[in-house]
């Protein structure tokens, strides 16, 4: 049996006048909007991705227009989200939506994971805000809610456990039309009230029944997962070729990918990690360039 969720109410009202007007949450949004928008948001924040969605929905409106883009387009189109495996991933995603289901977003989880880029969150994610299907969706933001609220934990545990799934599952409105408004009325009140490092408990509508908040905030005693550096990783000169060749209108010369990162070793390591990701193509002459297909 489910048990009795007295956040539902509170949370409701509270998103019915604070949800921010985001456009892949319009009621006239299409499934395409809300995927695209699924990809671009994984591990970046809204503020950034709106005008990258923006430009993106405008020259590619439908998973066909995405689909028919030559494979360098979307990562120039990507620009400076970060990770333009994404970019790659929805672009190869649209052609096989496109090849396999007809040029239309599918609405069940099995097609859903067979596409590039989707996983076991991003699945659940398009199923409830795309189509009002009932899913139980557990990104950051909502596992802190619920850690904080109803376990009394200040986090979650770094992977999700089963126990926090079926507590999940109990906790989503049975009604298809509920369970969407919860899921992006509790992923909203973890990303403006609930935050990670400081929540605004005098404003959380959830105040009165929040157990972590009774409980006079106790420390989180769990392993943390923390987020690799960024400064001078990897991943940073990964982005400085990267950003090179998004800004040349053709391929570019080994010069120029030198010229990209001062550290040699780190640079070729980064090189041969993009090659290898399909992201960059070694050409003759020794240049390189974006994809061609």
């Amino acid at each position: 049996m489910p048990v009795t969720n007295p956040l539902e109410r509170p949370l409701a009202r509270w998103f019915a006048r604070n949800a921010r007007g985001l456009p892949w949450r319009a009621t006239d949004r299409t499934p395409w909007q809300v995927m695209v928008s699924e990809y671009m948001l994984q591990q970046t924040p809204v503020d950034r991705v709106l005008p990258a969605w923006l430009a993106w929905i405008e020259r590619w409106p439908t998973p066909a227009d995405c689909a028919a883009a030559p494979a360098d387009q979307p990562v120039r189109m990507w620009g400076r989200l970060g990770y333009p495996r994404r970019a790659r991933r929805l672009h190869e995603a649209a052609r096989r939506i496109v090849a396999d289901f007809g040029g239309e977003v599918p609405a069940d989880r099995e097609s859903l994971l067979s596409l590039p880029g989707i996983g076991d969150y991003t699945a659940a994610a398009i199923q409830s805000f795309a189509f009002g299907t009932r899913s139980i969706v557990l990104d950051t933001n909502i596992r802190r809610v619920i850690a904080r609220a109803v376990t009394g934990q200040a986090l979650p545990l770094p992977h999700v456990t089963t126990a926090e799934r079926l507590l999940a599952d109990d906790l989503t409105p049975r009604s298809a039309k509920a369970s969407a408004i919860w899921n992006a009325a509790i992923m909203e009140l973890g990303a403006l009230i609930c935050t990670a490092r400081a929540p605004k408990c005098e404003q959380c509508p959830l105040a009165e029944q929040c157990k972590w908040l009774a409980e006079d905030r106790p420390e989180y005693v769990g392993t943390v997962r923390r987020q690799a550096r960024f400064e001078g990783s990897d991943r940073q000169a990964r982005g400085a070729i990267m950003s090179v060749l998004r800004e040349a209108s053709s391929s570019v010369p080994q010069s120029a990918i030198e010229a990209s990162w001062s550290d040699a070793l780190q640079r070729e390591r980064a090189l041969a990690s993009l090659i290898a990701d399909g992201m960059v193509e070694s050409l003759p002459r020794k240049r390189y360039g974006l994809p061609a297909q």
